[in-house]
């Protein structure tokens, strides 16, 4: 998954991107119509135990992609055609916002550059449902399908509600899937406090106005997280102590994506790799099969499948299989977080 690190000038957004990849050396932060892209492994256990097990070549985590975009050149400029294009691409917003005085002395304002900033995507939407609507009536009336579910999300976005706290009918998501609408994308609210207030929370004013527009808050310091950068990983620890925080941004990063996105993972196992893949919680067997290769998906037989718990429990995949554990699935399985697989295909 690739989540997209937006947000206002001189929010520290930068300084996260690089904390979270750990490039702190050598990054350069993304200009206008530019675009940075760092990658962190997803750390899991699960991985690990497996790994001890089957003693590999080669093992490999989830990961999770971080592009630190352009944003609004200011406050009300609204956004281009560079910008709309690189929001697009991203699974999911990570909004950036100002909670620390700036550095002439101007206060801080959170709680409208939230509102700001999910304005900018409302608007966004609502000129690319016109635009449609307009086509079509002048193509075919006011009939139709599609217009009239179209009609329904102008009627929404007018009111200034983002589309991800509009409720969609599978039809729906469907039929209006290629328009890649900016403001119904998942949004974490990434709200950059000051150093003494990095083991605190995000405010209840802003906290409710991140609820309101379908999103989730959490609290980090860039400064903070700048320097756990830098440190060595036995030395992170002790200076998380210190200013009293339990773990670095990154890994509370990566469950609220992982949340926020409804994301689980299922494993493949071998003498050559064990290796972690990321899929959208009710995938069925087929799709997850095409997260590894897209034949996988066209020839899908049968899934072989064993649940993590149940294979640590048996202790070896032949006492699963003795035990009943490990099973053949067709099409229609719904593969579960920590499902181990082997697929069988024929192309």
């Amino acid at each position: 998954m690739k989540a997209g690190l937006v947000g206002y000038a001189l929010v520290g957004k930068t300084t996260l991107f690089n904390a979270l990849t750990a490039q702190h050396k050598g990054s350069t932060a993304a200009g206008h119509g530019q675009a940075n892209l760092g990658a962190i492994k997803v750390p899991d256990p699960r991985v690990d135990a497996l790994t001890a097990i089957y003693k590999p070549r080669k093992k490999t985590y989830a990961e999770m992609r971080f592009v630190d975009l352009p944003g609004p050149r200011g406050k009300g400029s609204g956004l281009d055609a560079e910008s709309i294009k690189a929001l697009g691409d991203a699974d999911a917003f990570c909004l950036v916002l100002r909670a620390f005085p700036g550095a002439d002395g101007s206060p801080a304002d959170a709680l409208r550059e939230l509102r700001d900033f999910d304005a900018e995507l409302v608007l966004a939407d609502l000129a690319l449902v016109e635009k449609r609507l307009d086509r079509l009536r002048k193509e075919h009336g006011k009939g139709g399908a599609e217009y009239h579910e179209l009609a329904r999300l102008a009627e929404h976005l007018n009111a200034a509600q983002p589309l991800r706290t509009m409720r969609w009918s599978d039809a729906e998501d469907k039929e209006m899937a290629h328009f890649h609408f900016l403001s119904r994308q998942p949004m974490l609210v990434a709200v950059n406090v000051t150093e003494e207030q990095a083991a605190g929370a995000p405010g209840p004013e802003l906290l409710a106005a991140a609820k309101e527009r379908g999103a989730e808050a959490l609290a980090f310091s860039a400064a903070v997280e700048a320097e756990i950068s830098q440190l060595e990983p036995q030395d992170q620890r002790e200076f998380l102590e210190s200013v009293g925080i339990s773990e670095p941004a990154r890994a509370r990063f990566i469950r609220a994506a992982y949340g926020l996105l409804d994301l689980i993972s299922f494993f493949t196992v071998g003498e050559d790799e064990v290796k972690a893949w990321t899929i959208r919680r009710g995938d069925r067997a087929p799709r997850a099969a095409a997260r590894i290769h897209s034949d996988l998906e066209r020839g899908f037989i049968r899934a072989e499948v064993v649940h993590y718990d149940d294979f640590i429990a048996a202790g070896s995949e032949a006492k699963a299989r003795h035990e009943g554990k490990l099973r053949l699935e067709g099409k229609e399985y719904v593969v579960h977080d920590g499902d181990i697989i082997n697929f069988r295909f024929a192309v």
